[in-house]
């Protein structure tokens, strides 16, 4: 990727003055990021084990015929014709696909940083992957699954830069009409925190000429823009899944951002999910129909009495603030309680935040709080509603958490900068598409993973799903294997929560998901 970019960046002596201004104030943010990809930002200088396995398989299969590979000389011709490609472990990442689509902040035509009016990227096609079959991502590090996380995320870059998927579950064969990338955004904190430096060793290794964007970088630098970050004693809170914190992700990127802008870098404080993205999934590892079941239920993993990643406390209780509606189970009973509702998944999380910071001895106010997974943007009311509640909680006359938490608390969404950086790196290496081609109608495309069915591996449940510890039991190191199939994407069958969702909140993706679905693709 850097080698490629510097190519690309030599034409700028023809561009307007303003682009070549602006471009060449980016020159620290590039430094950083060639530096990310040779691997001297963390030592690495040779090729990561799991990565050597994909460049190995790509090679014994040029043409792209098999799962997880790609035909090389796909980018051969003018690659700005092909679209840009997006991904996250399940429908959360769409999120960010909407900051990209509704993006007006800079100018088509000079590229100077300045609105005009029209969206950055009309011109522009997309490809969405959601790899639902084996998210949450989250939850891979906490069972000690970290280099199958990495081939997971490997595997997601490959179906985007391939030609192949299936038509559906039932097909007997895939095709290969898909068309393959020209810029990869890792559009889920967790695949960036553990996969990005192995996709741009990939895509360097096999000299791919694609632009690859990370949210957590993005979120760091929307940090420093957004939030203020002077000399007021505050603290700054990270709402991830377990893993990204346990990677420690925004911490490290946060303090590396600020710290080369000499920018004070002020306390971090990370609440690790372990249910609330699964919830707004529909997975039913975390949520199900409340008319569904009345009684503590099997196969439960939320927050519980006796859950050592997520536990309930008794004398918390009331500062969870639940709502009675959205829980399964006896109040008298602590040990049948179990969440079923997303609302309650984010006061669970964010009570356990700051009553974690107030144990920890610290009186420092929680004032800016950044959206560390892709999927909590979708329920962004639902959070500062929680935080408005813990903040007004009274107790024996007292409110014991007010002085925590900020009067106002303020958001940090990585999605829309990383819309703006993707913006950036498309226009440092010139790939946008071209002008002379706006009048043709874009084609975006969506994928979603499954089961599949016809696995000799693969240890499926009785409703399709691949079996729990089968899931997070896996090794790396088997790309013969072919235990979940890449499809299109269908409304009908997401979840209800996931289409509520869709349609409330992301007016862009949802209006390109119904045309396709109207087309019956």
């Amino acid at each position: 990727m850097a080698e490629f970019a510097k190519v690309q960046l030599k034409p700028l002596a023809r561009w307007p003055h303003i682009v070549v201004a602006f471009i060449t104030s980016l020159a620290p943010l590039l430094v950083v990021a060639d530096d990310e990809v040779s691997g001297k930002s963390n030592g690495i200088d040779e090729l990561a084990p799991v990565v050597q396995n994909f460049v190995q398989h790509a090679k014994a299969h040029p043409t792209g015929d098999a799962a997880f590979t790609f035909d090389a000389a796909a980018w051969s011709g003018d690659a700005r014709e092909l679209p840009i490609g997006v991904f996250d472990s399940g429908i959360g990442g769409l999120t960010v696909l909407e900051a990209i689509l509704k993006l007006d902040s800079y100018h088509n035509e000079t590229f100077a940083p300045v609105a005009d009016g029209r969206r950055d990227f009309e011109n522009e096609s997309f490809v969405y992957f959601g790899d639902q079959a084996n998210m949450p991502y989250g939850n891979y590090s906490s069972v000690n699954r970290q280099d199958f996380l990495k081939e997971l995320i490997l595997k997601d870059a490959a179906f985007l830069l391939g030609r192949r998927y299936w038509p559906d579950s039932k097909a007997e064969a895939p095709r290969m009409d898909k068309p393959p990338v020209k810029a990869i955004v890792i559009a889920c904190n967790t695949a960036t925190a553990w996969g990005l430096d192995e996709i741009r060793q990939l895509t360097k290794e096999l000299k791919i000429p694609v632009v690859v964007v990370g949210v957590v970088e993005a979120g760091s630098r929307g940090l420093m823009e957004q939030a203020e970050t002077g000399n007021q004693d505050h603290t700054v809170a990270v709402l991830a899944t377990v893993g990204t914190c346990a990677a420690n992700a925004y911490p490290k990127a946060i303090g590396r951002t600020l710290g080369l802008a000499g920018r004070k870098i002020p306390p971090v404080i990370q609440q690790g999910s372990v249910g609330l993205a699964g919830a707004i999934e529909g997975d039913a590892a975390f949520i199900v129909p409340s008319e569904s079941v009345a009684t503590q239920r099997t196969g439960y993993l939320g927050p519980a009495a006796d859950s050592k990643s997520a536990p309930m406390m008794k004398d918390a209780m009331s500062a969870y603030g639940f709502d009675r509606a959205g829980l399964i189970g006896d109040l008298a009973n602590l040990e049948t309680i179990q969440i079923n509702s997303v609302s309650n998944y984010v006061r669970y999380d964010v009570a356990s935040l700051v009553m974690n910071h107030r144990a920890s001895g610290s009186t420092s106010a929680i004032d800016t709080v950044v959206l560390g997974c892709t999927h909590f943007p979708l329920v962004k009311s639902e959070i500062l509603d929680a935080f408005a509640q813990l903040r007004a909680f009274e107790q024996d006359g007292k409110k014991p958490f007010e002085s925590l938490i900020a009067e106002t608390v303020q958001l940090v969404d990585p999605a829309e900068m990383t819309a703006k950086e993707l913006f950036r790196e498309l226009a440092r290496s010139g790939s946008f598409r071209p002008r002379s081609k706006a009048d043709t109608p874009s084609r975006d495309l969506f994928y979603l993973s499954v089961a599949n069915p016809r696995s000799a591996e693969a240890k499926l449940t009785a409703d399709g799903l691949l079996d729990r510890d089968y899931k997070y039991g896996r090794d790396p190191m088997h790309l013969s294997v072919e235990d979940t199939i890449n499809v299109p994407m269908r409304v009908t069958e997401l979840p209800a929560t996931s289409v509520s969702l869709l349609k409330s909140r992301l007016a862009e993706v949802w209006a390109r998901l119904s045309k396709l679905e109207s087309v019956g693709e």
